[in-house]
């Protein structure tokens, strides 16, 4: 069944400092700050939620159908994704802007300082929802403002349950943006960090955002996550990865296995198992698009890691 997934498309670009950001900024001179940090290693790799999200649901042999808004230097992105199988027909091209971009330098203390160019995202409100009337299910993750807003009303218009993943996004919005997000969605997952923010913001707690959705899902990284139904509270502990290589995409990989066990109708133990297996084996590689398993694989791997069988 297609899953619609509203969100950025996005290049990233990744630098390495071979050195402490620390022993080059002066603290008592951080008024008048002008440095330099020379990064002899790069990468360039495909990101942005709803392709990273794409990308993992596709592994797992189900139809995503990434909702966004590009730039005129989509060409590379797009073969990309074409060799995946992954449709491109709800991708939009603004041939006056440039593609999302992410430049992201990491010291060898794991600081990391990052500067995001929204470019065409920014635009993602030209889409419509109901230009993919197929669609069974879907995600709003971390877009353009306006268009998360319109594409959740959407949604909702449409009567098709998805997914509120605001991410990074979510100090965009007022306490009473959010609680509207929140009542048109099927499903709330966030962050800890996030899910405290949200928080803050609504005035809610688990239980008011639980008398409102199906299922609020909260990831803590390393220490697993927790489901929220109306009636129970399961804890889903992180699968253990083979080594530990980069964590960026993780969440986006968590929530194609969330969408995988929606789409397949498995309980909320089972979903939140598969959620945190997709995460490790994200884990395991550099970049967000660059692991790759055969769905014999990851059942295998599920029944290794639980104990019992993915269905």
């Amino acid at each position: 069944m297609p899953a619609l997934i509203c969100g950025s498309i996005a290049y990233d670009t990744i630098m390495v400092f071979d050195d402490s950001f620390r022993n080059h900024i002066l603290p008592e001179q951080i008024h008048i700050l002008n440095v330099c940090f020379l990064a002899p290693q790069l990468r360039r790799e495909f990101g942005g939620c709803a392709a990273n999200i794409a990308y993992n649901l596709k592994l797992l042999g189900e139809e995503p159908i990434p909702m966004a808004t590009v730039g005129r230097d989509f060409e590379a992105y797009r073969e990309w994704l074409r060799s995946l199988g992954i449709r491109r027909d709800h991708v939009r091209v603004l041939d006056d802007l440039f593609t999302a971009q992410v430049y992201i330098t990491t010291d060898l203390d794991d600081n990391q300082i990052t500067v995001i160019h929204p470019g065409a995202m920014e635009h993602s409100h030209r889409n419509r929802v109901e230009d993919a009337p197929e669609a069974t299910i879907g995600i709003l993750s971390p877009d353009g403002r306006e268009g998360m807003v319109q594409h959740a009303a959407q949604f909702a218009e449409a009567s098709v349950p998805f997914m509120f993943d605001p991410g990074q996004q979510l100090p965009l919005f007022s306490g009473t943006e959010l609680r509207h997000l929140v009542e048109q969605a099927t499903w709330v997952s966030a962050n800890d960090y996030e899910w405290e923010l949200l928080k803050d913001r609504t005035g809610w707690d688990i239980d008011d955002v639980v008398r409102r959705v199906d299922a609020l899902i909260v990831t803590r990284g390393a220490e697993g996550s927790t489901i929220h139904t109306g009636n129970e509270r399961i804890d889903i502990p992180s699968v253990q990865p083979q080594q530990v290589t980069d964590p960026t995409g993780c969440g986006d990989a968590y929530r194609a296995g969330l969408l995988y066990g929606l789409l397949n109708g498995f309980d909320w133990l089972t979903t939140g198992r598969a959620a945190s297996l997709m995460g490790a084996i994200k884990i395991e590689c550099h970049g967000t698009q660059n692991h790759r398993f055969t769905l014999d694989a990851f059942e295998q791997r599920f029944q290794d890691s639980f104990g019992c069988p993915l269905a």
